[in-house]
């Protein structure tokens, strides 16, 4: 190698002298980055430790409100398989274990009534610790289930087992703070047959009556002693109350049984009658006897209000939400003034009338979660339609 000139080694070493004095100054900045990115890091994870003790104390929180609701919680999956319950859950359906299917937990707990979305249930060794009843007591549970955003759902069970025997106690109450008023009503509606019974079978003692005479005489006590009849199951009924002795019965064959009962009368008086079943072969749940007496209370209601000649249809139709039952006739119809308030107990536009008919169609309708509507025009007849749920007797997811 040449030898360097001193120009040339003095050169060489500013050269150095710079580079090392760059290399210096990148190697503190990059130092003082680190310093900077190091305090950052410690504020963020700072903030991240905060952040996760909120969200566990949150959690925690949520954890002891959810333990303390009274109303059964119980989170499922996409599946509908349960991932989580809290401990009202367990004490109104029995235990849970995750990974359970729903539908195989309360096929075994509850039971369908009349009201949609409220069942009765008896949870194994679990019934009595929810409202502090005997172990052999069954409740009554409304349930409730809704979508979550991530595909799976979640079911709310509630005790209603208090508040719905108050709401019967409240209905008794109300039907026997009718009784004063009805008793005078009845006892005056209940007079005129009567004396008109009497007086008919009075006549039948004569020997000197005419056979014809006495076999009219003794229909027409008959036919007394029937309204006194009809007068007294209207009022049995109506304070009862409908909602015992719930239990599956074929439409189809309820409406049968009730052209057996009612055509003899409707043939008496010249009216034609039909029955147009369209109920598909289904089934209801609900009070069979109650059901049959309020369509029962409708044809007789539709007698009345029909000429000789005239015609009635007993109807069933289904759809996918409801069994609708009907009775139309084409007979006078009703006064649009009178139509608000034909439901009313005791309200009643007959004078031979308890005004309770109406009363108990709604009190029926009512009882099994359904309603009772009319349509009528005045001189163009009259359509009374029981609506009741079709989904009665299914078990809701």
């Amino acid at each position: 190698m040449a030898d360097l000139r001193p120009e040339q080694l003095e050169e060489a070493f500013a050269l150095f002298s710079q580079a090392s004095a760059e290399l210096t100054t990148a190697y503190q900045a990059l130092q003082g980055r680190v310093e900077q990115l190091t305090g950052e890091l410690a504020a963020t994870n700072s903030e991240l430790r905060i952040q996760l003790a909120a969200k566990d104390a949150l959690s925690r929180r949520l954890a002891a409100l959810l333990a303390a609701l009274p109303g059964g919680v119980v989170v499922l999956d996409a599946g509908h398989r349960i991932t989580d319950t809290n401990p009202a859950a367990a004490r109104l359906l029995g235990p849970a274990r995750a990974g359970q299917g729903w539908d195989d937990l309360i096929a075994g707990v509850l039971r369908p009534t009349a009201t949609p979305d409220e069942f009765e249930a008896t949870p194994a060794a679990a019934v009595g610790q929810a409202t502090g009843a005997a172990p052999s007591e069954t409740l009554r549970v409304r349930l409730s289930v809704s979508e979550l955003p991530d595909g799976g759902s979640i079911a709310l069970v509630n005790d209603i087992t208090a508040a719905y025997a108050l709401t019967g106690q409240l209905e008794r109450a109300r039907r026997l703070s009718a009784m004063g008023e009805m008793a005078a009503r009845l006892a005056h509606n209940l007079r005129t047959p009567l004396a008109t019974a009497l007086l008919y079978a009075g006549n039948l003692g004569r020997s000197s009556l005419p056979e014809a005479e006495r076999g009219r005489f003794a229909e027409r006590t008959v036919d007394s002693l029937r309204r006194v009849e009809r007068m007294i199951q209207d009022m049995l009924r109506f304070v009862r109350g409908y909602e015992d002795e719930f239990e599956p019965f074929v439409v189809g064959e309820l409406l049968r049984e009730l052209a057996q009962v009612i055509e003899p009368q409707m043939s008496r008086r010249g009216v034609s009658f039909e029955i147009d079943d369209r109920s598909q072969g289904r089934a209801l749940q609900g009070n069979r006897k109650a059901v049959a007496g309020a369509l029962l209370n409708l044809l007789e209601n539709a007698l009345q209000a029909s000429d000789s000649g005239g015609r009635i249809v007993l109807g069933a139709c289904t759809t996918a939400q409801a069994m609708e039952l009907s009775v139309e006739d084409d007979g006078c119809g009703i006064d649009p003034a009178v139509m608000d308030r034909l439901f009313e107990p005791f309200f009643t536009t007959r004078t031979d009338g308890t005004g309770l008919g109406l009363a108990i169609v709604r009190g029926v309708a009512t009882a099994h979660g359904g309603e009772a509507l009319v349509k009528s025009r005045p001189g163009a007849g009259t359509r009374f339609t029981l609506r009741l749920p079709a989904s009665a007797a299914a078990v809701a997811r």
